[in-house]
């Protein structure tokens, strides 16, 4: 009975690499927080200038959700062991992250275009400071999703415990990237 109980409690624990990816996950999110937080108080403070997001941004947004569909049928497909479509979706996921990065770009040169340019007012500094916050972590999604090709396509595919935790840490990292960018999307487009 002792070792069901040892057996059973080995089960139900976290991979230490899982919970390192939430802890950090967890950072970025308060990172953001106190970052959303000093908007929302910066702006009572007066000094304001009014301006819409540029639309470039709603495509970003499009894009980068996309890529979380595709990254994760791409996951479903390596559990399957249905070799090809695990590794055309991951390449698909590739090529939407840098689209994302891409209009994320075009977004900025719009703002500064349109009469927002950085250090001009700080309601136009916080959205160029929070998307290029976002855009560092989004790098960072690139080179798990970088090295996650280089397995997939250098490597033999065999679908063994230790890729699978390996597939699983990127996907939840672009997961959280991914929904982290809708929240400040929302978040910058409404909050004005």
């Amino acid at each position: 009975m002792d070792l069901t109980i040892q057996e059973n409690a080995g089960r139900n624990k976290i991979h230490p690499y899982k919970f390192a990816v939430w802890v950090g996950c967890g950072s970025i999110l308060m990172m953001f927080a106190s970052l959303t937080s000093a908007y929302v108080v910066r702006q009572a403070a007066g000094n304001w200038l009014e301006f819409q997001l540029p639309a470039i941004f709603k495509m970003s947004t499009l894009v980068i959700l996309l890529s979380s569909a595709t990254l994760h049928a791409s996951f479903i497909a390596f559990k399957k062991e249905k070799e090809k479509q695990y590794k055309s979706l991951l390449v698909v996921t590739y090529l939407l992250a840098i689209l994302f990065f891409v209009f994320q770009y075009q977004g900025w040169v719009a703002l500064s275009e349109s009469g927002v340019p950085f250090t001009l007012n700080p309601s136009g500094d916080f959205i160029y400071v929070i998307s290029w916050f976002h855009a560092a972590h989004v790098v960072g999604g690139l080179a798990a999703l970088t090295v996650a090709l280089i397995h997939a396509f250098g490597l033999k595919f065999k679908t063994t415990p230790k890729r699978k935790i390996r597939f699983e840490l990127t996907l939840t990292y672009w997961h959280f990237v991914d929904f982290l960018w809708v929240y400040l999307f929302i978040f910058l487009s409404f909050y004005r």
